[in-house]
């Protein structure tokens, strides 16, 4: 009864909402840093506050899933919102540092190329780029069956996301290791779906098994 009364509830919410509140913590750290209340180093500190954000919707997506299968709670139409604006996140997070931070065009690549946690971060950044231009009906339609096998780049581009974090940190802390940590227990509780659905592809069966 409890479940229902959620499901109910969350029906209720248009998907529009989220696209409003969601930006809400990157817009309130865009202002600090223009009004200099973000501290001595405001660039460095806009940029951990969107890439926390942005990493913090990604394990969100991940995990509307499980919590489907485990509670039977049904965010799946609030998905593509959330990965919407995370990928607005993290394409703010990008843009601060190429522009804020590096700024000499000469120096952008030289800083991809050698230092290994911008090197993870750029790259899941790219994977991220084709889900964001792919979240729309149109392109569901377009692309039929791949639509699905594209989109799970987000799972790739969540644990670069995860690893950029944790190399991105200085001296040991807690907080990029336990993101790092529910990203894949997340991922881990999928494998048992994967299995069937890759058994039933053998026996030619219809793929119905796997949800993303």
């Amino acid at each position: 009864m409890l479940i229902q009364l959620i499901n109910s509830g969350l029906r209720k919410i248009p998907t529009w909402v989220l696209y409003i509140l969601l930006p809400i913590p990157g817009i309130l750290a865009i202002v600090a840093g223009l009004t200099d209340n973000l501290g001595p180093e405001p660039i460095k500190e806009l940029e951990g506050e969107l890439g926390e954000v942005a990493i913090k919707l990604l394990i969100i997506g991940l995990a509307v899933t499980p919590l489907l299968h485990f509670t039977r709670i049904n965010l799946l139409r609030f998905r593509r919102a959330i990965g919407v604006v995370a990928f607005g996140y993290v394409a703010a997070h990008f843009l601060t540092w190429l522009l804020l931070d590096v700024q000499l065009l000469s120096q952008i690549w030289a800083d991809i190329l050698k230092r290994p946690y911008i090197s993870v971060g750029f790259v899941g950044f790219m994977a991220m780029v084709p889900l964001a231009v792919t979240s729309n009906n149109w392109s569901m339609r377009k692309l039929g069956q791949f639509w699905s096998v594209l989109h799970r780049l987000t799972y790739i581009a969540t644990i670069l996301g995860g690893l950029h974090y944790i190399m991105l940190v200085k001296g040991f802390q807690m907080e990029p290791l336990v993101h790092m940590a529910i990203i894949l227990a997340f991922l881990v509780v999928r494998v048992p779906k994967w299995r069937r659905s890759v058994q039933a592809s053998l026996r030619g069966l219809p793929d119905k098994v796997l949800r993303r």
